[in-house]
């Protein structure tokens, strides 16, 4: 696993050795970041579900303005840490709950969701996100999950375009 692009390109990251927490093949993450590849620099951007803070790592070496990287997981939080090093940027890592992150009511213009895909948690999230108007304007929310998942996301004003990445599925979410 690696940083794909940007100041930090090439830089190995870390990947957790544990059952519960997979890591984003590199494939799949160009992919992602090739939907939002104009919507990054100078955004803020919320890494929910960080684990290893690949994603918020991918943002900060793309230029985002600030990155959350947010885990309640405390080998999270330690693997976060530790492949953040040398990593300069505006980013502060957060060892709290999804929700309780989520209620500070802080704005953001880019959410990357990939949470536990047997766990409901990133679908609250969305809900949460939107209902609670979290998502600035001409914001993105990203959610990685299982391509078996049957996601369904039907909110007035929300465009929705899902991809398929083998046994991923890719839903980039915009206002």
């Amino acid at each position: 696993m690696r940083i794909i692009a940007g100041k930090y390109r090439g830089k190995n990251l870390k990947e957790f050795n544990i059952s519960t927490t997979k890591p984003t093949l590199d494939r799949v993450k160009e992919s992602i970041f090739s939907l939002i590849q104009f919507d990054i620099d100078g955004a803020t951007v919320c890494d929910l579900f960080s684990g290893t803070g690949a994603f918020g790592l991918e943002a900060v070496s793309r230029g985002a303005e600030y990155v959350a990287m947010v885990d309640n997981n405390p080998q999270a939080i330690n693997l976060i840490k530790q492949n953040a090093k040398n990593i300069v940027g505006n980013y502060k890592i957060f060892n709290m709950d999804y929700l309780s992150f989520l209620k500070q009511n802080n704005k953001f213009d880019l959410f990357l969701l990939d949470p536990p895909y047997a766990q409901n948690f990133g679908l609250v999230a969305i809900d949460y996100i939107i209902k609670n108007n979290l998502l600035n304007p001409n914001g993105t929310i990203i959610f990685e999950t299982s391509a078996q998942n049957d996601v369904q996301l039907n909110y007035p004003n929300i465009n929705v375009d899902k991809r398929k990445y083998g046994s991923v599925a890719v839903y980039k979410i915009t206002n």
